[in-house]
Order: structure tokens, then sequence, then C-alpha cells
């Protein structure tokens, strides 16, 4: 019985542990670093606009591509919409990796 309380205890332990190691001390997530700064520096875009934006330009902020992406954002003079958001990443030309696969076409008729 006394083995059983030490393991819980132990359990009990290592679970506080490991969400204080997870907790406000872990980086943040590319997206949300980028929502941070576009809202600090991008005046015309809301914090949703923000958010919503660097979601969709996800892709291109893994491949540390951001600065670039916010970079275009800032300078436009367009509204901060998911339009903006598509151009200014599409702008940044090939992904790094060769991008998607290309469809697997499909049988003809």
């Amino acid at each position: 019985m006394r083995g059983l309380v030490v393991l819980v205890r132990g359990l009990v332990l290592g679970l506080v542990l490991a969400a204080a190691c997870t907790g406000a001390h872990s980086p943040p997530h590319p997206d949300e670093a980028c929502a941070a700064t576009c809202a600090e520096r991008i005046a015309r875009c809301d914090k949703t606009e923000c958010e919503r934006g660097c979601g969709l330009a996800l892709d291109r902020l893994v491949e540390d591509e951001g600065a670039v992406v916010l970079s275009c954002v800032e300078k436009s003079t367009a509204v901060c919409d998911d339009w903006l958001w598509a151009e200014c990443a599409a702008r940044v030309g090939p992904h790094k990796d060769g991008g998607p696969a290309a469809p697997v076409p499909g049988p003809r008729h």
C-alpha cells in the first residue's frame, strides 16, 4: 500500500512539473509570434485580422519567411483581409522545399 501512495505522489508531482514546463515559458508558435508582431507594427490590422492572416501564411512562417510576409502586409495600402495575406504569402516565391506535390491526374473520360 505504501508503494502505491509513493507511486501516486510521484505521478502527481510529475504532472505538475510537466504542466509548469509547458506553461508560459514555452516559445510561441510561429503564427502566434507573427500575430503579436503584426498587432504591434501594423495599425490598420486588428488583432483578429492579424491572427487570421498569420494562420493563412503559416507555411511561410514555418519556412522563416514571416518577416517578408509581414513587410508586404505592412507596406500595402489594401484592406487587411485574407486576400492581402494570401497575396503577400504568394509573393515570397517558391517554397523552400519545392512546395506540395502536383495533384494526381484524374481519370480521362
